[in-house]
């Protein structure tokens, strides 16, 4: 059974930094896209970074750039999102899922909208407060 988890939120003060993790079982997640998305309380959800499975490029929300970096660990089946200096503009719930399972998804690869990804966790909350 293919299955997402996501661990490494919790609460930070302003300028700290937290480690996302995202760990698949029942499947090789290097074979797919990653991306990572938020959602702060009403509002809808944003997708912050991507990387892909093929290059492994990657791409970031404007806001998060030089900020966030994702990465993958093929030992640990995993992607990680390291966020850095993190404001109380992050605070959100963090998720994260696959693209690459439907051949929609290659019209717009990981500018994909939500609704094009797949396998989603169940999401790791980050507060920044101080």
């Amino acid at each position: 059974q293919m299955h997402l988890e996501e661990s490494g939120g919790g609460l930070v003060q302003p300028g700290g930094s937290l480690s996302l993790s995202c760990a698949a079982s029942g499947f090789t997640l290097n074979m797919y896209a990653v991306a990572w998305f938020r959602q702060a309380p009403g509002k809808e959800r944003e997708q912050v970074s991507c990387i892909k499975n093929v290059d492994h490029t990657t791409t970031y929300e404007d806001s998060v750039k030089g900020r966030f970096t994702i990465s993958r660990d093929n030992a640990k089946n995993s992607v990680i999102l390291q966020m850095n200096n993190l404001g109380p503009e992050d605070t959100a719930v963090y998720f994260c899922a696959i693209g690459g399972v439907r051949a929609s998804w290659y019209i717009a690869g990981c500018s994909a909208g939500p609704s094009e990804w797949d396998l989603w966790g169940q999401g790791t909350p980050v507060t920044v407060s101080s």
